[in-house]
C-alpha cells in the first residue's frame, strides 16, 4: 500500500539560527511498521517528525509520503494521510469540551455534521474516553488528556500515526493503557522517545539518530540491547534490562528516567527559544517593536534555562 510509506532521500535542514538540524538524511517506512526513533538531545528527532506532515519542508533532498512529494503544493493533502501528536496534549487541545476537540480535524477536512459524528464516536470509543466527550479539556488527567489528544488524531482516519514522547506526561497506569492502545493501531506509527522501554513495548523496528543522520536502523530488540552502540550515542540501556540499584536515593530506574526526560526537556527548551526568536523577528517586521522586544526577553530567559538542566542532568549520574 503506497499510501502508507514515508521515504526520506538525502534530507537537509537548517534553522534561522544556523543551526543544522538534518544532515542528509534518508530513511524509508513502509506500510504497518512501528518505527521507534531514538538518539540523544539535538540529534534532529524532533524535526524528523516535523518534516512527516509539512510542519516543516526539506531545504534539500526530498520526502514522499505516500504517493505524494511534499512541498507547499501537497502538504495540506499530505496532513490527511499523516496524523502528528506533539509531547503536550494541551498543545492541541482548545476547544470547549472534549467532543469539538475531536470534531475540530474532521470538519476541516470537510466531513458532513452527520460523519463527523461517527468518526468523534468512533475514535472516543477506541481510547476509551467517549465517557469525557462533554467535559472541558482542562478538567481532564494527564492520562485522559493524552488519550484524547490521540482521538483528535485517529477521528481523522489519517494511515500513518506519529508521535513525539507519548509518554511523558503519564503515570506508569496511564502509561501502560497508552501501549496498550497503540498496539491495536495496525497502521504505520512513527515514535519518538528517551523512554527505550516504550520503543521496545511497541516498535519492531528501531531507527537511531546522530547529529542529523541514521546511524543505525534494525530490529528494536538488537539496536536497544546493544549497550556498546547505545554509549556510542550517548545513550542508555533500556531501564527494564537495568539490574543495577543505587545504594541510597531510590532506584537505578528511577534516576536514569528523570535523566532521559531532563534531556528531553532541554531539547525542546532549545527548539522553543529558537521559536520565540523567529516570532520575535515577525514582529518586527509587522512594526511591533514592543511586542518584539519582550519576544527576545522570553527567548533570553528561555536559552538561560539550559545551564539548570545540564546541571540536573550531570546530578543524575
Amino acid at each position: 500500500m503506497s499510501h502508507h510509506i514515508v521515504e526520506f532521500e538525502d534530507v537537509h535542514y537548517r534553522y534561522p539560527d544556523g543551526t543544522a538540524a538534518l544532515k542528509g538524511l534518508s530513511l524509508r517506512i513502509t506500510h504497518g511498521e512501528s518505527v521507534g526513533i531514538v538518539g540523544a538531545n539535538g540529534s534532529g528527532k524532533s524535526t524528523l517528525l516535523m518534516h512527516t506532515n509539512g510542519f516543516l519542508l526539506p531545504q534539500k533532498g526530498s520526502i514522499t509520503i505516500g504517493d505524494l512529494k511534499l512541498n507547499n503544493n501537497t502538504r495540506q493533502e499530505i496532513r490527511k494521510k499523516v496524523g502528528l501528536i506533539f509531547q503536550n496534549p494541551d498543545d492541541q487541545l482548545f476547544m470547549p469540551t472534549v467532543f469539538e476537540d475531536v470534531a475540530f480535524g474532521p470538519l476541516n477536512l470537510g466531513l458532513s455534521p452527520e460523519r463527523t459524528r461517527e468518526c468523534v464516536k468512533e475514535a472516543l470509543e477506541t481510547v476509551g474516553c467517549l465517557a469525557l466527550a462533554k467535559k472541558p479539556p482542562h478538567h481532564l488527567s494527564g492520562g485522559q488528556k493524552s488519550a484524547v489528544a490521540i482521538a483528535a488524531v485517529i477521528a481523522m482516519q489519517p494511515d500513518i500515526l506519529v508521535m513525539d514522547e507519548p509518554a511523558s506526561h503519564l503515570d506508569p497506569k496511564s502509561r501502560r493503557a497508552l501501549i496498550n492502545l497503540l498496539g491495536h493501531f495496525h497502521h504505520t506509527k512513527i515514535i519518538a522517545s528517551h523512554d527505550l522501554d516504550l520503543i521496545l513495548d511497541i516498535c519492531k523496528r528501531c531507527v537511531i539518530i546522530q547529529e542529523g543522520k541514521v546511524v543505525a536502523d534494525g530490529p528494536a530488540e538488537e539496536l536497544l540491547c546493544n549497550s556498546r552502540l547505545l554509549e556510542e550515542n550517548n545513550l542508555e540501556l533500556p531501564l527494564s534490562l537495568q539490574k543495577r540499584n543505587l545504594s541510597s536515593g531510590g532506584t537505578m530506574d528511577e534516576i536514569t528516567k528523570l535523566r532521559h526526560l531532563l534531556g528531553h526537556w532541554a531539547e525542546h527548551n532549545t527548539e522553543h527559544a529558537r521559536t520565540y526568536q523567529d516570532w520575535a523577528k515577525t514582529a518586527d517586521s509587522l512594526g511591533r517593536k514592543e511586542l518584539a522586544g519582550l519576544l527576545r526577553k522570553i527567548a533570553e530567559e528561555t536559552t538561560a534555562m539550559d545551564a539548570h538542566f545540564q546541571k540536573a542532568m550531570e546530578l543524575c549520574r
